[in-house]
C-alpha cells in the first residue's frame, strides 16, 4: 500500500456513487411518487451511456484540459458537473417535471461514465505494474461501497428526510472525489497524447491487433467471467424461490454478508497477484469462480440448508472478488498509455458482452434441466476461458506485474 493505490479507494468511491442515483434509487423515487411503469421502464434507457462509452473515449484521449493534466483534469470536471447534475436532479423532482427529471438522468449518466473512462484510464497509467492489482482490488471496494451508499442507504435515508434531501446529500458525497482528484500524483512516465483525432480513435485498434494473440485475447475477455455471470444471473430467485429461504435471509446472507465477501475477495486478491504474477493470479482465482458455481449445485442438491447457504454464497463471492481484482489488472496490462481511455473503454464494454448474452436463455435453462444440471452447466461455461487462458499463458507470463 501507497500514495497511489491509497487513493484508488475514495476514487472508486466517486465513480460508483452515481450509477444507482440514475438506476434503482431512480426507480425507487418514481415509484415512490406514483409514476406509471410504463413510464419507469422508459427511464430505465438512461443507463445506455454507461454501455456506450467507449464511443467518445477517443475524445478523452485526444484532448488535454488546461489543468491537472489528461486524466485528471477530466476527473475533476466531470466530478464538478456531477455535483451540479446531481443537485439539479434533487431540486426538480418527478412529480412536476418527469421528462425533465429525466433529461437530467441522462446527463448525470453520460457524465458519470464519462468520470468511469477518466479514472480508468488514470489508474491503468498512474499505478506501477506491481501495483495494478492491488490497485484494482482497492477501487473495486470503494466502488461497491458507493453503490451500497447510493442504492441502500439512500433508500433507507429518503424515508427520514426525503428524496430531495437524499440527493442533495449524494451531490455533496461527490467531493471526496473531487478533494482526491486535486491531490493525486500524475503518472511517473510523461506520455504523448495523440496527435490527431484520427489517431486517438484509430490508432487503439491498430495498436492491439499489432498482437500476435489479438483475437486470443479479445476472445479471454469475453469468456473469462462468464460462468461467474451465468451462474449470478438467478442465484436469487434460485434461493428464495427454488430453496425457500426468506427474502430477509437472502437479504443479509447473499447481499449483506455477500458483499462484506466480495470486497475481501477484491482486497485479497490484489495482494496475492504482488506475489503471484498475473497469469497465475488468473488461473487460480479463475478456477475457483468455476469451482464456487458446484457449490450451488451442492446446495440445490442437499435441499435447505443453512450452512450450505452460507458456505455457497461466501465461497462465490470471496471467489468473484478476486477474480475481479484480477481481471481489472488484466484489462489495465493491455492498454497502451497513449489510448489507455478508448482501449481500456472498448475492452471493458466487450467483457459485458458475455453478461449480456447468458441472461435471457437462464430462465429458460432451469425450467428445462433444474438447478442442480443448471449450475453445472454454468460451471461447464467457465472451463473456455480457462482453457484460453492457459493457451495464451506464453503472452500473458510476459506481461509485466
Amino acid at each position: 500500500m501507497n500514495r497511489r493505490t491509497g487513493i484508488m479507494l475514495p476514487l472508486g468511491f466517486a465513480s460508483g456513487l452515481p450509477l444507482a442515483l440514475t438506476a434503482g434509487t431512480l426507480q425507487a423515487w418514481l415509484t415512490v411518487t406514483g409514476v406509471d411503469l410504463r413510464t419507469i421502464g422508459i427511464v430505465t434507457l438512461v443507463g445506455l451511456p454507461y454501455t456506450l462509452k467507449f464511443l467518445w473515449s477517443p475524445l478523452m484521449d485526444r484532448f488535454v484540459p488546461p489543468w491537472l493534466g489528461r486524466r485528471r483534469g477530466w476527473m475533476i470536471a466531470t466530478q464538478l458537473a456531477l455535483i451540479a447534475g446531481i443537485a439539479a436532479m434533487a431540486v426538480t423532482g418527478p412529480a412536476d417535471a418527469i421528462w425533465a427529471l429525466s433529461v437530467l438522468a441522462i446527463a448525470v449518466a453520460f457524465l458519470s461514465a464519462s468520470q468511469d473512462i477518466a479514472f480508468d484510464a488514470y489508474r491503468a497509467d498512474v499505478l506501477l505494474a506491481p501495483e495494478r492489482g492491488i490497485g484494482a482490488g482497492v477501487s473495486v471496494i470503494g466502488y461497491r461501497i458507493a453503490m451500497l451508499i447510493s442504492g441502500a442507504v439512500a433508500l433507507i435515508l429518503s424515508d427520514h428526510i426525503g428524496w430531495q434531501s437524499t440527493y442533495l446529500l449524494m451531490a455533496g458525497l461527490m467531493f471526496i472525489g473531487v478533494a482526491t482528484t486535486l491531490f493525486s500524483p500524475e503518472p511517473s512516465s510523461a506520455i504523448t497524447p495523440p496527435r490527431t483525432l484520427s489517431e486517438a480513435v484509430w490508432g487503439p485498434i491498430r495498436e492491439f491487433f499489432s498482437r500476435s494473440p489479438a483475437l486470443g485475447l479479445l476472445l479471454l475477455i469475453i469468456l473469462y467471467k462468464v460462468g461467474d455471470a451465468f451462474a449470478g444471473t438467478l442465484t436469487t430467485a434460485f434461493l428464495i424461490r427454488g430453496m425457500g429461504f426468506s427474502p430477509t435471509e437472502v437479504g443479509v446472507v447473499n447481499k449483506g454478508m455477500g458483499l462484506l465477501a466480495t470486497l475481501l475477495g477484491a482486497l485479497a486478491g490484489g495482494a496475492f497477484m504482488v506475489r503471484m504474477g498475473l497469469f497465475r493470479a488468473l488461473l487460480l482465482f479463475g478456477s475457483l469462480q468455476a469451482v464456487s458455481n458446484l457449490s450451488f449445485m451442492v446446495l440445490a442438491w442437499t435441499g435447505k440448508s443453512y450452512v450450505v447457504m452460507v458456505s455457497a454464497v461466501a465461497f462465490e463471492n470471496l471467489s468473484g472478488g478476486m477474480g475481479t481484482a484480477a481481471f481489472v489488472a488484466l484489462l489495465m496490462s493491455l492498454c497502451d498509455h497513449r489510448y489507455t481511455a478508448t482501449q481500456f473503454a472498448l475492452l471493458s464494454a466487450l467483457a459485458a458482452l458475455g453478461r449480456v448474452f447468458v441472461g435471457p436463455p437462464s430462465g429458460y435453462l432451469v425450467e428445462t434441466v433444474g438447478w442442480v444440471i443448471f449450475f453445472f452447466i454454468t460451471f461447464l461455461a467457465a472451463l473456455p476461458g480457462l482453457g484460453l487462458l492457459w493457451r495464451l499463458r506464453k503472452y500473458l507470463g510476459t506481461q509485466p506485474t
